[in-house]
This record gives structure tokens, C-alpha cells and sequence, in this order.
């Protein structure tokens, strides 16, 4: 006995050729805005001279954490500009840049409501879950018919890709704050507002910002699997090299990748640590 099969494919597919057609206005608009921002920060950087953004990295990472980060990332970048890769390393740096700061001030709102309803935070984790345990690829799949080939696109699905950490850590950060400063808040008379602002965030900023520098890694990643549609920067590097079959090149983009990565990492954590302190 056959049991019929269940044309869940179909069915996707045709809620996406709804979406798309119903609400092509809203994503032509969402598309122009987003390429307005990728263009402005990316000709921002790429305006400033080599060099002096050069600087400007080194200076913050010795100020955000120490002169060792500090060497490194100097050594680290001037790999990347004597390979000849600093400009994509720019156009990636752009698309992780706006891609964090949209899956986190959508992170944030969400991750906290989360914590702070009981109802929302059980739909929410399952939800969380399956996000995670999706591969990466299969975002790319919906951004196509939204948002077309390009920056966009990357931007849409890095941003659905990268933003569960936030809201999951957001959530742990401020269900983990000790029911004691919670209830002692209460006995001064605090609002939950008050609370929120003054007690509960405060205190689990740590765990927020850990939960940032995942998004910040994700992001990154997910940046470089989304050459594959047409995503600039080192990313498309990568995928021009298996292209062309030149291992080196591959290989080099992907030297410059973990440097951004590491200074990415290294910046976040440290920042993590001052809060802490």
C-alpha cells in the first residue's frame, strides 16, 4: 500500500509566488533602501584611503582590548591589502556590518518580549530551533524570488540566517538575572519598564553581547556562502577560484576571511569583557 505523497514543495512554492507577487511593491522598497545603505557605507570606506582605515582598525582594536590585538590585526590587514584583496575585504565587511545591525535591532526587541512572556518564549524556542538546525544554503532559496540576484538578497538571508543567536541569548541573559535583584526592584516600587532598563539588561549585557558576536559569525559566514547569488566581496573570491579551479586564489580570499573573522571575534569579546567589569 502507497500512501499518497504530500506535495509540501509545491505548496512552499506557491506561498512564495503569492508573497512575491502580492507584495512586490513592499520589496522593490525594501530592496532600494537596503542597496542605498550597502552603497553609502561601502563607498564610505572605500573613499578613505588604505592606510588611514588601516589605522583606524588598529586604533580601535588596542583601544577596545589591547596592543597585541592590535599588531595582529595591523599584520592581519596588511596581508590582506598585499594580496590584493582589501576592497572585497570592504564589500564583505559592509554586508556583515549592515546585515548585524539589522538582525540585531530585530533580535533585541524579540529576544526581550521572550523573556519577559512566558507564552511568546514557548513559540518562540521551537521556532529558534528549527532556524538553527536549517542549513544555510536553503536561505538563499527564498531571497531569489524577494529580492532578486545580488547584495540585497545576501542581506536578507544573512539576516534570517545570523539572527537566532541574538534572540536566544537576549532571552537567557534576562530570564538568568537573580530573582532577588528582580523582587528588591519591586520592593523600591520600580515599574516594569524601570526594571527592565535599570536592572534586567544591565545585568545580562554580558550574555547579550555574547550573543551579538555569534551573530556577528554568522553573519560573516553566511556572507561568503551568499556569493553564490550574486553577494560581492571575499566571498565571491572563493567562488571565482572553484570556478576558474585555481586552488591558490581560494585559498587566499579564504586567509582574509579568517583574518576579518578573527578580528571581528576579538573586538566583540573584548567589548563583552568591559561590560562584565
Amino acid at each position: 500500500m502507497e500512501f499518497p505523497r504530500i506535495p509540501l514543495g509545491d505548496w512552499i512554492e506557491g506561498s512564495l509566488n503569492w508573497l512575491t507577487s502580492e507584495y512586490s511593491i513592499v520589496t522593490r522598497g525594501i530592496s532600494r533602501v537596503t542597496q542605498t545603505g550597502i552603497d553609502g557605507l561601502n563607498d564610505a570606506l572605500m573613499w578613505l584611503p588604505d592606510w588611514s582605515l588601516l589605522v583606524i582598525i588598529v586604533a580601535l582594536c588596542w583601544w577596545v582590548a589591547n596592543s597585541r590585538l592590535a599588531i595582529g590585526a595591523a599584520l592581519g590587514l596588511l596581508l590582506i591589502w598585499n594580496l590584493g584583496l582589501w576592497d572585497p575585504m570592504i564589500e564583505t565587511l559592509t554586508l556583515v556590518v549592515i546585515a548585524t545591525l539589522v538582525a540585531v535591532v530585530i533580535a533585541l526587541p524579540v529576544g526581550i518580549t521572550a523573556a519577559l512572556s512566558e507564552r511568546l518564549y514557548r513559540i518562540i524556542m521551537p521556532i529558534l530551533d528549527f532556524m538553527q538546525t536549517m542549513p544555510a544554503f536553503v536561505y538563499l532559496i527564498p531571497a531569489i524570488p524577494f529580492f532578486g540576484i545580488g547584495s540585497v538578497s545576501a542581506i536578507f538571508a544573512t539576516v534570517i540566517f545570523s539572527m537566532p543567536p541574538a534572540i536566544r541569548f537576549t532571552t537567557l541573559g534576562i530570564r538568568q538575572v537573580p530573582v532577588e535583584l528582580v523582587e528588591a526592584a519591586d520592593a523600591y516600587g520600580a515599574t516594569r519598564s524601570q526594571k527592565l532598563i535599570k536592572v534586567q539588561l544591565p545585568m545580562s549585557l554580558p550574555t547579550v553581547m555574547a550573543g551579538i558576536n555569534q551573530t556577528i559569525m554568522l553573519a560573516l559566514s553566511m556572507v561568503v556562502i551568499a556569493a553564490m547569488i550574486g553577494a560581492d566581496g571575499l566571498g565571491s573570491e572563493v567562488w571565482r577560484a572553484i570556478q576558474r579551479l585555481r586552488p591558490g586564489d581560494g585559498f587566499e580570499a579564504g586567509i582574509a576571511v579568517v583574518i576579518l573573522a578573527m578580528i571581528l571575534d576579538r573586538v566583540t569579546q573584548s567589548l563583552r569583557k568591559q561590560r562584565k567589569t
